[in-house]
């Protein structure tokens, strides 16, 4: 294990020979291939959220009316307040799950053809829609709450998935009123996806500041690709919905307690456990939210394709 007084001792020094040897984010052609530059890696990507309160669900336009349609899912909005955290600038990508399968040995539960191509392995080829920098999508929500306990193992940090008010509250800069997760809190849509499904061209420049995704569709940008939000974070709005820790109930935010509400103690529905999937914008603005920050919907726990980020649970920056 990598303990976090190895990195308090070793500094930004040796974590600048760690990215310049394997890659990082902005750069060379190769990517991270070992769990202790992974795990550095997610240490300098996290960035630092000051705790706070605001409020959690569909704020509504200026004029009242909600951005959502399924207003049970969103609304009524509540305060609640968070501990300060860190939290991962980028999605994890396809080159980063490809090394922890590798390291705890879990490739081989996938090996049928079909799903260890589909979501086990990682490309060096920008065109590919595994190309190492694009987000993962993972083949259950166990996986991505494991990634997150391996990076812990590693760094000797409490990494974890997000709770779902944790997402919205970073997606939201600390909980600002704006639908969208972008530089300019609007939307404005990259056309890369919106071509006929027969044909995408993964060498089209992006434009726009957002990819909003479809579920049925693989390709993706990198991670990066968009301007970041004000608090410094890609992708929170589009290229892939993202899993957090939160059990999923439609009509939560009603019982919602004020201190870092986490969602019910146990899946409302023991035959089919779900959890809260943010960022699921779909085609047409899926689950009718427009693609806006507020979107929320629950997830099959077993259900492949959905992405993540972790998120690091101490109320103080990481030094």
């Amino acid at each position: 294990m990598l303990s976090i007084n190895v990195f308090k001792v070793t500094g930004s020094l040796l974590l600048s020979f760690v990215l310049i040897a394997c890659g990082s984010l902005s750069g060379d052609e190769e990517w991270p291939k070992s769990a202790k530059m992974i795990a550095y890696q997610a240490v300098d990507n996290q960035v630092f959220v000051q705790g706070g309160s605001f409020q959690l669900g569909d704020v509504g336009r200026p004029d009242g009316s909600p951005y959502m349609a399924l207003t049970d899912h969103a609304r009524p909005p509540v305060e609640v307040q968070v501990d300060s955290y860190s939290i991962s600038r980028y999605e994890t990508t396809w080159g980063e799950m490809e090394v922890y399968y590798k390291d705890v040995g879990r490739a081989h539960l996938y090996e049928d053809k079909y799903t260890a191509s589909k979501y086990t392995t990682a490309s060096n080829d920008p065109l590919s829609p595994h190309y190492y920098r694009k987000p993962a999508r993972v083949p259950n929500y166990l996986e991505a709450e494991l990634y997150c306990a391996w990076l812990a193992d590693h760094t000797g940090l409490p990494f974890a998935l997000p709770t779902e008010a944790q997402w919205e509250y970073a997606a939201r800069s600390r909980g600002q009123n704006v639908p969208y997760a972008t530089d300019t809190g609007e939307e404005d849509n990259d056309t890369y996806l919106q071509r006929p499904k027969e044909y995408i061209d993964p060498s089209i420049p992006p434009s726009g500041n957002m990819l909003s995704h479809s579920s049925l569709v693989m390709e993706r940008r990198p991670v990066g690709t968009y301007p970041p939000n004000p608090l410094g974070l890609h992708d929170m709005t589009g290229n892939v919905a993202e899993w957090t820790q939160d059990w999923f109930q439609k009509d939560y935010y009603k019982y919602a307690p004020y201190d870092n509400p986490s969602g019910p103690s146990e899946p409302v529905n023991s035959d089919k456990p779900e959890k809260t999937v943010r960022d699921w914008a779909g085609k047409g603005g899926g689950f009718g939210g427009g693609g806006t920050v507020f979107v929320r919907s629950g997830v099959d726990i077993n259900a492949p394709g959905t992405g993540f980020r972790c998120v690091v649970n101490q109320p103080e920056p990481i030094k």
